[in-house]
């Protein structure tokens, strides 16, 4: 079984970001970047499957940059056999990277597709589910345990109560949470043996996809600075402070 895995570059966790001048977006000029922290999870999930005897090859994708094959060098790395880029400048919204991805579904014909289940640049959490719709495939969203086994996946999640089981018959789309697994630390040898792995390069006109960003951002505003919190002696003053300074009762 084939199981592809979509990886995004983003600007590292432990980057504090800041916002353009011009306020059209945010500056990632001489800033780290690294492959998304929810998409090394579906990643070393892939390989776990492999190491199991269920997944036979791990197909890593990106969209993006000509950069993004660090990201993809990085995921064969931790354990994919080749990867796919499909490269483009233009800035890539959630439909367009799902519609990519879904002509790399119809070419490959994986039996699980594995997503994080957002970046952490755009928190948008929807490529995995229009994956799922533009493909007709089942999907289960936010997986905290996947088991694979007769031609289905068996998905732990967490929902608002407590927690719930899925079985869906594959092929199907999985988006992975942070409590799936812990990746592996990627060691120099197998960094070493990535750069000789294949990676194919492809435009999104070889693909027939149209990318063109159907949102538009007008601004992009840093959050307002906290003021500092005050102690106070008693109860009665504190609920005069909430009646008439923040005036939240």
């Amino acid at each position: 079984m084939k199981v592809l895995v979509a990886v995004k570059r983003v600007v590292d966790y432990n980057v504090k970001v800041r916002v353009k001048s011009d306020n059209t977006g945010v500056d990632t000029a001489n800033v780290k970047m690294s492959m998304n922290p929810f998409d090394e999870i579906a990643i070393e999930e892939a390989v776990r499957l492999k190491e199991k005897g269920v997944a036979s090859e791990i197909i890593a994708v990106s969209c993006g940059v000509t950069q993004c094959q660090e990201t993809l060098r990085t995921a064969m790395a931790i354990g994919a056999d080749r990867a796919i880029l499909v490269e483009t400048s233009e800035e890539l919204q959630p439909l367009a990277v799902a519609k990519l991805l879904k002509a790399l579904v119809d070419k490959e014909q994986p039996g699980l597709i594995i997503l994080g289940k957002q970046a952490i640049d755009d928190d948008c959490n929807q490529t995995g589910q229009m994956l799922a719709a533009l493909a007709d495939l089942p999907q289960v969203a936010f997986a905290s345990k996947l088991e694979v086994a007769d031609g289905k996946a068996t998905v732990s999640r967490e929902i608002d109560g407590g927690s719930e089981t899925l079985s869906v018959t594959l092929p199907a789309v999985v988006t992975a949470d942070l409590r799936l697994n812990e990746p592996r630390y990627v060691t120099l040898p197998n960094i070493m043996k990535a750069k000789k792995k294949p990676m194919e390069v492809l435009k999104p006109e070889d693909l027939g996809v149209d990318v063109s960003p159907r949102i538009k951002t007008l601004k992009v505003n840093e959050p307002p600075k906290r003021s500092a919190g005050v102690k106070v002696p008693d109860v009665a003053t504190l609920v005069s402070k909430l009646k008439n300074e923040a005036k939240v009762i």
